[in-house]
């Protein structure tokens, strides 16, 4: 995935803690999932995940006494918060069953195999 393990192991413990994937050790072992996929949606995966930023941009706070950073701060703020608010009410409308099933159709319009390792890097 070309980054830290120590990155993956915390994503997939936020993951675990909320019953959506399961680890087992040693031979055979790995993740699974532990979920029906039709009831998680990409919003449970945020929260789950801890709520990163969404945004890159947003309200900046370098310089708090300035009056130009106030003044863009309170032109923007309302349309930052709005944006946000739009992202997660349609993370919440996208199940990973349905994530699924559109990958699943893109893999049969493919042949049905691919090799993960590769495709992913495009």
């Amino acid at each position: 995935m070309g980054t830290n393990p120590v990155v993956i192991r915390r994503i997939m413990a936020g993951l675990r803690d909320r019953g959506y994937v399961r680890s087992g050790k040693g031979h055979g072992g790995g993740w699974t999932i532990a979920c029906d996929l039709a009831t998680v949606t990409l919003r449970d995966v945020y929260e789950a995940l801890g709520r990163p930023e969404l945004l890159a941009m947003g309200n900046r706070t370098e310089a708090p006494g300035c009056l130009v950073e106030q003044a863009v701060n309170a032109a923007l703020g309302e349309a930052f918060d709005e944006a946000e608010a739009l992202l997660l009410r349609r993370f919440g409308e996208v199940s990973l069953a349905a994530l699924s099933a559109d990958f699943h159709t893109r893999l049969a319009e493919l042949g049905g195999s691919l090799a993960l390792e590769t495709n992913h890097a495009a």
